[in-house]
């Protein structure tokens, strides 16, 4: 589809994953399409609490960033594809797609077979399995590490060999903050990032009068 000349590029949100050990790229997931809502919600972190009974002196204290989840849907769908002649869509529909996404939340297969491996050798403790750090990408003002932690996909249509050509993605993701990951863990240092730029952008919100509200002033 043509576009109107200097009309802006419109990007993508998706997903990267990264090295947990050397936060090398591993992988890059462009939504095909961008979600139409974007649903976030934010629990206070503070020593108060909700039930009030705690020191008086605390009731104003916060013990770290809120802990943010995300929930979007996506859609995938082989269309575009099957027109103009992608072998794999003709071949295995979506499947491709939809396993990159998938296999976010699967241990690698190798890690699998070596765990098996040490414990069939004896091996008392081993170590959980690691997975990538994935960060969830918004726009470039949203960059932030992620865990998920729903995820649900419905099939729509399928071809003869009963491979999917259209589904709709759910995805739950919590952000990972300085508190889950430490300052010196490249996740840290992104959500800190982040941190910095959400009060560099609350910076440029203007304060309202107190008239606005129909005070004078603070009773």
């Amino acid at each position: 589809m043509t576009t109107f000349p200097g009309s802006p590029k419109l990007l993508k949100g998706g997903l990267v994953l990264l090295d947990a050990a050397t936060a090398a790229v591993r992988r890059v997931i462009a939504l095909q399409y961008n979600p139409v809502t974007l649903s976030r919600t934010l629990a206070v972190k503070s020593l108060g609490g909700d039930g009030g009974a705690g020191n008086r002196s605390e009731a104003l204290r916060l013990t770290g960033p809120p802990v943010e989840a995300l929930t979007l849907e996506a859609e995938i769908d082989a269309t575009d594809q099957l027109e103009t002649g992608d072998s794999a869509a003709r071949e295995v529909g979506i499947l491709p797609q939809l396993a990159a996404l998938e296999t976010m939340i699967y241990p690698a297969s190798a890690d699998l077979l070596a765990n098996y491996a040490q414990a069939a050798a004896g091996v008392l403790e081993i170590a959980p399995m690691q997975a990538p750090l994935t960060l969830f990408v918004w726009g470039r003002e949203r960059v932030l590490p992620v865990r998920v932690t729903s995820f649900s996909i419905t099939e729509e249509a399928f071809d003869p060999a009963l491979n999917p050509l259209r589904a709709k993605v759910s995805l739950g993701l919590r952000v990972l903050t300085v508190d889950d990951l430490g300052f010196d863990h490249k996740g840290g240092s992104l959500f800190l990032v982040h941190h910095q730029a959400k009060e560099r952008l609350a910076g440029r919100a203007a304060s309202a009068a107190l008239g606005a509200l129909g005070l004078g002033g603070i009773p």
